[in-house]
């Protein structure tokens, strides 16, 4: 039964990932008076700053995303101990949170350490994943 909850909030966890480059859209838009929702991405093309920071945010998470889901799978299903992919997954989760952070408000070097804390934990659940 434990196992159960533990995948529930790892379920929890992979969501949120894949949410995160809706908020990373989201910071990019909100408020733009000259959004245009016919051609989005042309209008993308055009920011600067903060906006610009964070569309580059949501293009990374969307990159980022299918390399933790697979990981978490693959964790899973190699029976990895439920604590631990618990732990993992929402320290992932964290990371990501102190990057898109660290990205908008234009931290570069946070960024980096957030980003290799991410991918190093990734990096891990594939080697438990092996073991």
């Amino acid at each position: 039964m434990r196992f159960e909850t533990q995948l529930d909030t790892v379920v929890l966890a992979v969501l949120i990932a894949g949410l995160m480059p809706l908020m990373c859209a989201v910071i990019a838009k909100w408020g733009a008076s000259d959004y245009d929702n016919h051609n989005p991405r042309a209008w993308m093309a055009t920011l600067d700053g903060l906006r610009a920071r964070a569309n580059a945010a949501q293009q990374n998470c969307l990159e980022a995303f299918p390399f933790f889901a697979v990981g978490v799978i693959l964790a899973a299903l190699g029976g990895v101990d439920g604590d631990a992919l618990e732990a993992i997954s929402w320290a992932f989760i964290a990371a990501r949170v102190v990057y898109v952070a660290c990205y908008v408000v234009d931290k570069a070097t946070w960024r980096s350490v957030a980003w290799v804390v991410g991918y190093g934990l990734v990096i891990y659940l594939y080697v438990l994943s092996l073991y």
